[in-house]
Order: C-alpha cells, then structure tokens, then sequence
C-alpha cells in the first residue's frame, strides 16, 4: 500500500539523518585532533518495484558515510622537534606496544604526527601508538617495500653514550725564523742514534732521568681522543735546523708510555718541515715522517692495536681500537716574532649523552648528543595506498588495512610518490565548522520533514478506519 511505503520512506530519512548528525557530531568533537579526517554522510535513493500500474510506493532513501581520509590538511608549526606532519601520500607506521613487538602484532596507520620521548626513550603520539621506521646502519637506512616488520619501535635513549675519535688535528702556529740553530743541533739524528730525540728529551725530563735526549725549541701540545672516548696528549717538537727555513720535528705521546714501538720512548714520526722564502709551509720539500703523502698537505699518522697494526701504536694496555690521525701543517709558517701556538683545532669528541631529539625532512631522526655529536638512529617509513579513503578506522585517529584501500607499499618519505616530512609541525582537522554547522541545520531540517512525512501518513491512516464507522 502507498501509505504504508510513505511512513517506511519516512522512517528511513529518519534513519539516515539521524546517521548524518552522528557524523556531524563526530567532525564537530574531533574539530582540535592532530590529522583528524572529517566524515562525511551521502545519501542515496531506495527504489522499490513497482507492481501495479498506476501506483507508487515509496522506496525512501539509505545513509552512506565515509571518512575523507586522502584529504591533505594544513601544515601548522609546533613546537616541539618530535612533532612531524607529512606533506601528501603516506602514512606513519605505528603499533600498541614497543619492547616485544613480534611480526604478527597489528601494524596501524595514522597521520597523527604528535610524538613525544616517553619514560623507556621510544617515540610515541598522544594515542600512546609507537612510530616505527628501519634502522640506521653505517649512516644508511635500507626500506623494505613490502614487509612492515623490517621496521621497528625508534627509541632514542637506548643508544649508550657517542664518542667521536680523532681523525684530523690542524695546527695555527708561527715559527721564529731568526731562532738561533742550538749547539745539540749538529749531533742530532734520532735515525741513528734514537737517544738524541726530542721525544727522549721529553721523556728524560718527565721521568727526573740523566738527560740525553736534544731539547727542543718549541713544543706544540695537542689533545687526541681515542675510540673509548678517552684523552691523550700528543706533542709536536721542533728544532730549528742549520739549512736556512728548515726545521727538524717530531710528533710523540705524552706520556711516552701510551704508545709503544717507537725507536725512543713515545716517539711516533719524525721528519723536517721546510718553509718557502715568504714563510709559508712547504708540503713538497718537507721530508720524512712530514713529507708530502699522496699529493696532500696533511700528513698522518696510525696507532694501531695490534701486533700486525701500525708502529708505533697505541699500549696493549690502554685496549683501543686503530685510528688513524691526519695532521694538517698548511696553517704553519715562519715569521720574525718569537715562536707561538695560535690554535688547535680537532674533530674528535669525548663521551656524550644524548639531549635532544630531531627530525628532519627525509624522516631520519637522528640523536644530538652534549658533546656536540650527532647520530642518525631510524628513518621513519611511510605506507602508501592506491585508495586512502577504503582503509578501515580504527580509534586513536588510527586505520588498519582493508580491501579497497589496495595494497600497502612502504617508501621513503619524498619517494616514489610518498610524501615529505615537515618537521616541528603538525597536520591539522579537515574540519571545517561552519560547514559543519551548515550540515547541523540542513539535517535537523531534514528529520524534521521525514517526521512530518510519518505523522501525515499516520493521519491518513486513521481517515481511512474512521471510513468504516
């Protein structure tokens, strides 16, 4: 019967509004949540058969709702390092737990970039979902396209302590070119006889010993860090030499006992430092331990830890790993002014705890440490779909994969297609109040009519039995 299909219609435009003001309402609550999708409800026609001619019964209408997930929002600056947005296709990888993860945990997927260390050092977003992304190794983060459970929960506390060896040490220094040549000059030749060195010399003096060794005429200190973080002292000695603008040096350990293998105690290179006649170092005429390697103006040095390692190398005691030392003479020169040590200046660094966190466009986030080192420890992976809009939602502004989303494809964010990270910034709501508030009064009018639509059918109805009295 006709009126029975009109009250029915009615029923379902109140159904389907009544879905629609959900969804509203749902838009409205999640108005301030970091990358909140907004829903939105369409509706669509129900047509019934019509088997008799002449009459028409009402088919009414169904609710379709759908979160508008491939929809960008505005990138908005935070203020925190760890708050990161993604700026087009992707999806941060995160999942409920992080010490234990196995394989078949669930792996989620959100645009809620609101991380933050929490107390064990991983990073987590407001939901208390743990980002995931593929560890850095040697500098190099290798993605998986396809197996998720290559990347794992990044924790920035548990990296110990950064330690930084010295590989290069450049000297800022003026020799007096008017130095008078001293009398132990002539008899100097540690080549021959190792007692006459500048490094026994230091020794000599360091231990209250019968001198033996030549004095030199100026000594230059720098700090050297080994592969445990530790300090050692190295000295550069020189003495001026009876060929005009040449210089005898030697670089050895303070104390001598930190290396061993030397011809004198401490001793690890020896050679002589020319200058040209304007006073500048003079890398090809130099010779010995400081001539002029491999086309370079830096000569270097290796301490090893072994007995196949370099000679001299670092006390089997100290238990150090090889290094290799560059030491930059190009700043050198001679000039008629009493002989100083302007700088020195090294890479190396000690111990370092970590102190803060940073994130940067490629989605490495690497570890700043006190001694001013810097460590990369994950790349963050982002997943990708053919279709954003079919995943499933799941709570904590999350989504799990689903059929119409199409098959995941993890990638390196700004490749393939995948977005870029935006650091110290987050994506804000799709949603948009006023045309929420909009929706708010057109569906209130709407049930309003499908209500009216029952009442008026009702009242029909009742016409009709009143027929009968």
């Amino acid at each position: 019967m006709s009126i029975n299909s009109a009250m029915l219609a009615g029923v379902s435009g109140l159904v389907a509004n009544a879905s629609a003001l959900a969804s509203i309402s749902d838009n409205i609550a999640n108005v301030n949540t970091v990358a909140y999708k907004r829903n939105q409800t369409n509706f669509s026609s129900v047509v019934t058969a019509q088997a008799v001619p002449g009459h028409y019964s009402a088919g009414g209408t169904q609710a379709i709702t759908r979160q508008l997930v491939s929809t960008q929002g505005l990138i908005q600056t935070a203020n925190s390092a760890t708050d990161i947005a993604i700026n087009g296709d992707g999806f941060f990888v995160v999942t409920n737990k992080g010490l234990g993860l196995a394989d078949s945990d669930q792996r989620l997927f959100t645009r809620s970039g609101s991380f933050s260390v929490d107390a064990n050092g991983y990073l987590v977003n407001d939901a208390k979902l743990y980002l995931q992304g593929w560890p850095v190794e040697d500098g190099v983060a290798t993605p998986d396209p396809s197996d998720l459970t290559s990347m794992q929960p990044i924790n920035v506390k548990s990296l110990g302590t950064a330690v930084a060896p010295t590989s290069l040490v450049q000297l800022t220094a003026s020799l007096f070119k008017n130095q008078t040549v001293s009398a132990g000059e002539a008899a100097y030749d540690p080549t021959v006889t190792p007692t006459t060195s500048m490094a026994q010399y230091a020794d000599d003096i360091a231990n209250n010993a019968v001198v033996t060794g030549t004095k030199p005429d100026f000594t230059m200190e720098m700090s050297i860090t080994d592969s445990s973080g530790g300090t050692h002292k190295v000295a550069l000695a020189v003495l001026k030499g009876a060929t005009p603008n040449e210089w005898h040096a030697e670089v050895y350990a303070v104390p001598a006992t930190d290396v061993t293998g030397g011809a004198s105690p401490g001793l690890i290179g020896e050679g002589k430092i020319m200058f040209t006649s304007n006073g500048d170092f003079d890398p090809v005429n130099s010779g010995g331990f400081f001539a002029n390697l491999s086309g370079s103006m830096t000569p270097s040095f290796s301490l090893g830890n072994s007995a196949t390692g370099a000679a001299p190398k670092w006390a089997t005691s100290l238990g150090l790993s090889d290094q290799t030392i560059t030491l930059d003479l190009s700043k050198l020169s001679q000039v008629v002014e009493a002989s100083q040590l302007k700088s020195v200046n090294s890479d190396g660094a000690g111990v370092g705890n970590v102190i803060a966190v940073q994130v940067d466009d490629q989605g490495f986030v690497s570890a700043i440490f006190d001694n001013k080192q810097v460590r990369k420890i994950a790349q963050i992976g982002l997943a990708t779909f053919p279709n954003p809009d079919g995943l499933k939602p799941s709570s904590g502004n999350t989504y799990s994969s689903a059929i119409p989303a199409g098959v995941m494809v993890a990638k390196a964010p700004g490749t393939a297609g995948a977005g870029v990270i935006s650091p110290s910034s987050l994506e804000a709501s799709t949603v948009d109040l006023s045309q929420e508030f909009t929706g708010l009064i057109t569906t209130q009018k709407a049930y309003s009519a499908s209500s009216k639509i029952i009442t008026t059918a009702d009242q029909m109805l009742d016409e009709l039995i009143q027929m009968k009295r």
